[in-house]
């Protein structure tokens, strides 16, 4: 190689995924000289080119901090058509602008280079130390490399001990895995992945591009993909703005978990895989349109594609090769404490509170045509159902043995069942700026990653100057609250205290409600399940009910306060896809 391709930086991260790409920022914004490389033109991953513009997890107010808030913010400004368009997640986008805005947060940074249409062929060790990585075109040198690739990549090529597949309930007593291996293990080693499309509407009378069937001997059966919801449900699932649905579907739908060793085995194979997940996805796209009309075609324009621009540019992979770390996160460590509704607080074998990054998705596993029960770990918040928070340790970053080295993907140290709960896209970005910021800090005072200390990680991510982000999961503590940083601080040096329900005490007035959407008067009704509806009183023959779910902190807590039967007025904004009204404030 030329001197030209041969580089030299303080921080490499590879792969531009969410947490890669989260990664890259924060040690960048930390002031560290960073090469992020890509494989696609986008950055962002799930949240971008994998097509999943509609994520799950850490919708609650006082979760949207660090990158994740950021990001939500950013996207809420540029989106004008608000971002409440389905009834799978508060957030829908054109992944597109995702993919803008990430590119947008490199290129404010002159101190982070990024490397496109590259893929990692080599990684260069020195004894027990990565210090290098080979790729196509390119050999780089860091002091700090990080793995962000979709399928944990750098862990097999650099032999780092990793694990693929399932663990049985006598190792970590997770009382949801299998006490032996059986069928259901042998077939779906992993979750299946989903090769995501944009659907269109291009509207009642007019007729869409027809598509075209892929050339396979037999289509799928997607006979029931809507069954129970029909149709319309159906489509509004992943409804975007501008008239686009995202279809990511796990019913009878374009899940794909046919040999999924293959995704670990040659590049061939790989390959062989990657064509029949997308002729799988093209085939529900024929039977979409076959059913539902001509009305629907694939989406134009959307991914850098000019062949397919309404696919995304690689599958949604839920689950990857996972490290074997310092410690490894289980289910137990993620189901809520007797009697409250958070996780525990992770520590690491010196005492210390060693959470890094949080999340609060339910468990969430994908094996095409099969129910797999799962220990609930959900509960009714604001009105709606949303998973029970936990903690991500530090530690779970750090491989067992090797140093220079540091994961922030789906890859980080966790078993297979609580990879349900850790692999979403929120959670992701949470991780990806905590493996950034802690590769800044090793740089910053000369140290491997395993001498780092969690509180060094945690105070840089609580007073990052551009998104800091929360490490205690406190759900009655938004972060533009005065005392956020007080309380976040609080619970680091006073774990015992940390509350079974998540709330800590405020003694302030304030308040975080805003004037969003429109006005609405209406009898407020408290269902039996936790929820509430409103009725609203268009005119004297006109009404119209919907139910009421809010991320608000102080929006919940006034909505608790008051009476069955009760007129009140709210600020909000009604999402017809879900049924729904979000409550910004309580009049």
């Amino acid at each position: 190689m030329t001197n030209d391709q041969r580089l030299t930086t303080e921080i490499l991260v590879v792969g531009g995924g969410t947490g890669g790409t989260a990664a890259a920022l924060q040690a960048a914004r930390k002031g560290a000289q960073v090469i992020v490389v890509s494989e696609f033109p986008w950055l962002g991953g799930m949240l971008t080119s994998a097509g999943v513009a509609a994520p799950d997890g850490n919708e609650i107010l006082p979760l949207q901090t660090g990158i994740w808030g950021a990001y939500v913010r950013e996207l809420q400004q540029r989106q004008k058509e608000g971002l409440d368009q389905n009834w799978v997640s508060l957030f829908g986008y054109n992944p597109r602008l995702g993919a803008e805005i990430f590119a947008d947060w490199v290129a404010d940074l002159p101190n982070l280079q990024w490397l496109q249409h590259q893929t990692p062929q080599r990684m260069i060790k020195q004894e027990n130390r990565v210090v290098g990585v080979e790729f196509e075109d390119y050999e780089i040198f860091a002091q700090i490399i990080i793995d962000g690739t979709e399928l944990g990549d750098l862990l097999a090529l650099g032999g780092i001990s990793h694990r693929w597949g399932w663990e049985l309930q006598n190792e970590y007593n997770e009382p949801s895995a299998p006490t032996e291996f059986n069928e259901l293990t042998e077939r779906y080693p992993v979750q299946s992945p989903t090769w995501v499309f944009l659907l269109q509407d291009y509207g009642e009378n007019n007729t869409a591009p027809p598509i075209s069937a892929p050339k396979l001997d037999v289509l799928p059966d997607f006979e029931g993909a809507w069954q129970g919801y029909g149709l319309e449900k159906f489509l509004n699932y992943g409804r975007l703005p501008g008239g686009l649905f995202m279809i990511n579907w796990p019913q009878c739908g374009n899940d794909y978990g046919r040999d999924l060793n293959r995704l670990i085995g040659t590049e061939s194979e790989r390959e062989a895989y990657h064509q029949e997940a997308f002729d799988y996805s093209l085939s529900f796209a024929y039977y979409l349109q076959k059913q539902g009309g001509d009305r629907y075609g694939i989406a134009q324009d959307v991914f850098p594609n000019p062949q397919n621009s309404g696919f995304a540019l690689h599958p949604y992979y839920r689950e990857s090769r996972r490290l074997q770390g310092l410690q490894t996160i289980t289910e137990l460590d993620l189901l809520p404490q007797t009697g409250g509704c958070v996780a525990s607080l992770p520590m690491n074998e010196k005492g210390e509170i060693s959470s890094i990054a949080i999340g609060n998705y339910a468990n969430d596993h994908h094996y095409p045509g099969v129910k797999f029960p799962l220990q609930p770990k959900s509960m009714r918040w604001g009105g709606r159902w949303t998973g029970t928070p936990f903690s991500i340790p530090y530690e779970c970053l750090v491989p067992e043995t090797i140093d220079g080295f540091l994961v922030c993907e789906k890859n980080i140290s966790v078993s297979h069942i609580a990879n349900g709960s850790t692999r979403l896209q929120p959670t992701v970005l949470n991780i990806g700026q905590a493996a950034g910021m802690a590769a800044a800090l090793c740089v910053e005072l000369g140290c491997q990653p395993r001498d780092l200390a969690p509180r060094q990680v945690q105070e840089g991510l609580l007073q990052d100057t551009i998104a800091p982000a929360a490490v205690i999961p406190l759900l009655n503590l938004p972060p533009n609250h005065p005392q956020w940083l007080h309380w976040q601080q609080y619970y680091l040096d006073n774990p015992a205290n940390y509350p079974l329900d998540g709330s800590c005490p405020l003694d302030s007035d304030f308040s975080e409600e805003r004037e969003i959407g429109t006005f609405h008067t209406g009898i407020l009704r408290k269902l039996a399940n936790g929820g509430y509806s409103l009725q609203l009183y268009y005119s004297a023959a006109a009404k119209k009910s919907w139910a009421l779910i809010t991320t608000s902190p102080t929006v919940k807590r006034k909505l608790e306060s008051c009476r069955d039967g009760q007129m009140i007025s709210v600020w909000g904004c009604c999402n017809h896809a879900g049924g729904w009204l979000v409550v910004y404030k309580v009049c």
